[in-house]
């Protein structure tokens, strides 16, 4: 597990039609504010604003296919190649990070392929580095120096 301490939040609310909604930076559109889009919003401010992980190459809840069946990834960081460089995946707080998440997160990995993973449900958060089919579990998250 890694430490991460989120910045304090920044972030633009409104509220409409009975609901509070996010301003998603990133998406450059509010998004309705669930338990689970606190998380990933957070975990996207930590990583523009501590890491400083470049936010024009951050894709946020985009499609992928998996076995014919279309699949929303959390987050994608890429290099300065536009490659998936960091897989992230979001639970909110009361979902436990556990061998079901861990699998969600594979399912997308077999598609994308990311030297790098983080699982995180704002609570925990894990990273890995993936190399040649080895996993090696971290202790901070990577610098972004590619």
């Amino acid at each position: 597990m890694i430490s991460l301490n989120f910045p304090e939040p920044e972030f633009t609310f409104k509220n409409e039609a009975g609901r509070t909604w996010i301003l998603d930076t990133i998406r450059g559109r509010y998004i309705a504010l669930t338990p689970e889009e606190w998380v990933r919003q957070n975990v996207l401010a930590y990583l523009c604003k501590v890491m400083g992980y470049p936010s024009g190459l951050i894709s946020v809840e985009k499609e992928l296919k998996f076995n014919q069946m279309k699949r929303r990834y959390d987050i994608v960081i890429y290099d300065n190649n536009r490659q998936p460089w960091m897989l992230v995946e979001c639970k909110e707080p009361d979902t436990p990070i556990n061998d079901i998440t861990l699998r969600q997160l594979l399912q997308y990995h077999n598609v994308l392929q990311c030297p790098y993973w983080m699982l995180s449900n704002g609570k925990y958060h894990f990273c890995a580095a993936v190399k040649g089919g080895a996993v090696e579990w971290l202790t901070a998250l990577p610098a972004y120096n590619i």
